[in-house]
């Protein structure tokens, strides 16, 4: 079953957007979870004839940023795609510095989190990663748990098409085991085995830089998700770029297949 991820009126006053911004939105149609990729560090970085690893730090900086603004504009779920099942490709020391940045980053912020009711959660395989890591994410999980504003969903080690063969194992070993017949299988019987069955599926992917690709992220969750190009490197994206991508969702008609 999803988690209500149900649109409440805006909260106190805003501390990073204008009144007459707030005024255009429709305050009925708020994305309740919004799945962004945030690409472009690496871009920036070279731009600015730094290393990767800066941009990573540059991109890890504003990611809370853009969390607390989506708090503020009522999201209740906001998923990154931070570390997919292909960046392994990488050399290992930016790997490696990426891995200890998420520990970090984690550690560092973890009770800046729970004073915003933020709620980490995670999709991927998460056995892949160092141990270090994954006690970090544990321990944050335990901090935020009854954190109830928005959920702060991180994609560590994901790709969707990993996550689509090992929903299918699973589902092949409850069928063995008799849990259900093939006249159970559905839509609905198949999500409840994904990475992201507590959750409802976005409504709004951004993609940031300029790349008009999914990049293996989501695939079955965003099948009728509305899709945002951002030319913005992530390092620069901004409250006000998130404000945008909102605005810009609301005025689209989302049919769903239908007339």
């Amino acid at each position: 079953m999803s988690v209500d991820m149900a649109v409440m009126p805006f909260q106190e006053k805003s501390t990073r957007f204008h009144p007459a911004q707030l005024a255009r939105l429709d305050r009925s149609r708020i994305p309740r979870h919004i799945a962004i990729i945030p690409d472009g560090n690496r871009r920036w970085a070279k731009k600015r004839l730094s290393s990767a690893n800066e941009g990573h730090r540059e991109g890890a900086d504003i990611l809370m940023e853009v969390v607390k603004a989506a708090k503020e504009l009522n999201v209740k779920g906001i998923t990154f795609f931070c570390f997919s099942t292909e960046n392994w490709t990488r050399p290992a020391e930016e790997i490696m510095a990426l891995m200890v940045l998420f520990s970090s980053y984690l550690t560092e912020h973890c009770e800046e989190m729970v004073q915003n009711g933020i709620k980490l959660e995670t999709i991927g395989e998460l056995n892949s990663l160092p141990p270090f890591l994954r006690q970090t994410i544990h321990d944050t999980k335990m901090a935020t748990q009854e954190c109830d504003k928005i959920r702060l969903i991180l994609a560590l080690n994901y790709g969707a098409r990993n996550e689509l063969c090992r929903a299918f194992k699973a589902m092949l070993q409850d069928y063995d085991r008799k849990h259900f017949s093939k006249d159970d299988i559905n839509e609905e019987t198949i999500s409840r085995y994904l990475d992201t069955h507590d959750w409802q599926d976005p409504e709004l992917l951004i993609r940031t830089s300029g790349e008009l690709r999914i990049s293996n992220f989501l695939l079955w969750q965003i099948s009728y998700t509305e899709i945002y190009i951002s030319p913005v490197l992530w390092p620069d994206f901004s409250p006000q770029h998130l404000l945008e991508a909102i605005l810009d969702y609301q005025e689209r008609d989302r049919r769903l297949g239908g007339n």
